[in-house]
Parts: structure tokens; C-alpha cells; sequence
């Protein structure tokens, strides 16, 4: 897929990596870029970026909230008309294990996973009518491999590229493209003020490289899309020998236990 002339829309886009996609969509060429974020001034923000280059929308937008999911579906098919591509990005971060707390655990569940869900509920019904579109949600690395300090996170993103995985699988032969988004650490107000930690032992990604890894990605229709290679390296040693790795990853716990609990302190 090229991006060029597309209608594309972006959760989370008032800052990090929705912001990124939404500008390198513009750069890109993009008919209409429609910025969404729970934060409307940022999103306005983004939106007085990029609109030299292309048309777009700034809209307020909860994506743990399905009937705001909703609502941002069917004002842009409405300004619009249809749309091409729908990146479910929005996601936050929560440290912490087993003992987080059921509203801790279920705010990141609804941001983390139902907003994909609550997204494909709204978007999928015109794009199957049309027999083309494309979505792309937002997931981490460690949802392929796992995140060492955060329960809450590990257990979102690996549902989110099971959902996305559903989706490629149960759409995918009805023109329905599905990729899924899995970077390291990424310099992002997630990161702000740390190394990354285990996630930044490959180094830390400028929003602006991950952008141009996306555009690639959607050129080429991949569904897994990593900006970090090194992650299809893990990825292989996981399934190649699931106990050594789960022992390779006990010794990162080890390495960076006393960051972690710095975090939920």
C-alpha cells in the first residue's frame, strides 16, 4: 500500500509515534491525515504541522471509549467518505506485576487492547462494503517477546497481536490488510527520562526512523512490522528453545530488577 492519496487516520497522535506517522504521512502524501488523541490541543498541534501538506481533521478521541471510537469512524466517513487506513496507535505503559490493581489492570486493558477491538468494530463494516482497507495497530516488542517489570504491559500487547493476528486471518482473503507495529523502545514522553531499559539495549529509535520503517512496512504489506531487526532474532531463539530463552530473560529480570522497582516506587 502506498500511502499516497490515501485517507488515513491515527490514534494517539498528539505526540510520539502517532505524531511521527501523521507527519511522514503527510511528507508522504497523504489526501487526508485525521489526527485523533483523548488530548485535542495536541492534536490540533499535529494537525497545524502538517497541514500545508495535506487536509486533515484534529478530533477528541478516548480510545478506551468504544462510542468515541465510534464517533471518530463515522465523522471521517462523513467529512470523507471512506477510509484507507486506520492506525489504532494510542497505548500507555503501567509498571508493576500481579499485584497492580483491577482498575490499574483494566485501564491498560482498555487502552492496550479493546481500543483495536472497539477500532476494527467501527472501521470494518465500510471497508468490507468497499472490499479494501487497511489497519494497522500499534503493539510492542513485547508482545512477541515479553516485558520484564510490567505484567500489565507484556499481557496487553501479546493480546493485541493475537487480535491483529484474528483479524489478518479472518479478513485477509476480503481485501482487509492487517499489520501490526512492534517496536523496541522508542524516544517517546513513555521514555522520557530513562535508557529505555531492557527494551533500549538495542539502542533508542527516533519517533522519525520508526515513521519510515511503517512506510516500508505498508509498501511491502507485512504484517509484523519491527524497526528493531534484532527482534526477529529473538523472536527465532524464543521458539527455537523456549526454556533457554525463558532463562536468558530471568537473567535480564535479575540485571534490571532494582530499575523496575524504582519505577513503581
Amino acid at each position: 500500500m502506498e500511502v499516497k492519496g490515501k485517507v488515513t487516520v491515527v490514534t494517539g497522535g498528539a505526540s510520539g509515534i502517532g505524531k511521527s506517522l501523521c507527519e511522514r504521512f503527510a511528507a508522504e502524501g497523504a489526501q487526508v491525515v485525521v489526527v485523533a488523541d483523548i488530548d485535542i490541543d495536541g492534536a490540533k498541534a499535529t494537525l497545524a504541522n502538517i497541514e500545508k501538506d495535506t487536509n486533515g481533521l484534529a478530533a477528541q478521541c478516548d480510545v478506551s471509549n468504544e462510542n468515541a471510537l465510534r464517533n471518530l469512524v463515522s465523522d471521517t466517513l462523513r467529512e470523507f467518505g471512506h477510509i484507507d487506513l486506520f492506525c489504532s496507535n494510542a497505548g500507555i505503559f503501567t509498571a508493576g506485576g500481579e499485584e497492580v490493581s483491577n482498575d490499574r489492570w483494566q485501564n491498560i486493558w482498555d487502552i492496550n487492547v479493546m481500543s483495536h477491538i472497539f477500532a476494527a468494530r467501527a472501521v470494518l463494516p465500510s471497508m468490507l462494503e468497499r472490499g479494501e482497507g487497511y489497519l494497522l495497530n500499534t503493539s510492542s516488542a513485547a508482545g512477541l517477546l515479553s516485558q520484564v517489570g510490567s505484567a500489565p504491559y507484556s499481557v496487553t500487547k501479546h493480546a493485541a497481536i493475537g487480535f491483529a493476528e484474528w483479524l489478518s486471518i479472518t479478513y485477509g482473503n476480503r481485501g482487509i490488510k492487517v499489520s501490526v507495529l512492534c517496536p523496541q523502545a522508542v524516544r517517546t514522553a513513555m521514555t522520557a527520562g530513562s535508557d529505555g531499559g531492557v527494551a533500549g539495549l538495542d539502542g533508542m529509535l527516533e519517533p522519525e526512523d520508526l515513521a519510515a520503517s511503517v512506510i516500508h512496512a505498508l509498501g511491502q504489506e507485512q504484517f509484523l512490522v519491527l524497526p528493531h531487526p534484532e527482534v526477529l532474532t529473538y523472536m527465532r531463539r524464543k521458539t527455537d528453545d523456549y526454556d533457554r530463552w525463558l532463562g536468558g530473560m530471568r537473567r535480564l529480570y535479575d540485571r534490571f530488577a532494582e530499575v523496575y522497582k524504582k519505577r513503581q516506587q
